[in-house]
């Protein structure tokens, strides 16, 4: 099981079968703000629903494809940051996450994405980590800017997102940049 202690208030943790309705209560206070960025709001209308996608990302990590980990601020479940999936071929994850809004602004979310970069670079050994944010979002894209990536370009219409598309800013980093930048 993963379990990372990033900081004596933030640690991420696989998300279990237990959690759901902690999860469910926290997306379903959060809709309206999560939804301007995040496809899948809507489509969690239901605490079944939420543990329909835990139960998901369990089988992800059993399949050795990648986690998504629930963060946990203060004890408290704050948001959700995972790797999508794994290449293991070309040893290149990207990352996805979303944080609650009142706990936006507190640094959690640059904290836990610098933990699980590390774990990526260092624990399983990968080469490339990439980040993908929607144009406007730039509270999110503020992250990888942050931590030291390369905004590599943009996706014209990436994504749609309920009535219309979105472009993605493409962010990367490799493991020997990551090694080289005060980040390790």
């Amino acid at each position: 099981m993963f379990k990372y202690v990033v900081e004596n208030d933030i640690e991420l943790r696989l998300l279990q079968n237990g959690d759901a309705e902690e999860l469910y209560k926290l997306i379903d206070c959060n809709r309206a703000y999560l939804r301007k960025w995040l496809p899948w709001v809507d489509s969690s209308k239901t605490c079944e629903d939420t543990k329909s996608f835990i139960e998901s990302t369990m089988n992800q990590f059993a399949s050795n494809n990648g986690f998504q980990a629930g963060i946990w601020y203060k004890g408290e479940i704050t948001g959700i940051i995972g790797y999508h999936n794994i290449d293991w071929m070309n040893k290149y994850t990207s990352i996805g996450y979303w944080l609650s809004e009142k706990h936006v602004g507190k640094g959690i979310m640059t904290k836990a994405c610098k933990a699980i970069i590390d774990y990526a670079f260092i624990n399983i050994n990968l080469n490339r980590v990439e980040i993908r944010c929607a144009e406007y979002n730039h509270k999110s894209r503020a992250i990888p800017e942050r931590l030291g990536f390369t905004k590599e370009g943009m996706i014209k219409e990436a994504e749609w997102l309920y009535d219309h598309y979105v472009n993605h800013i493409v962010y990367g980093i490799l493991a020997k940049e990551w090694e080289q930048s005060s980040n390790v």
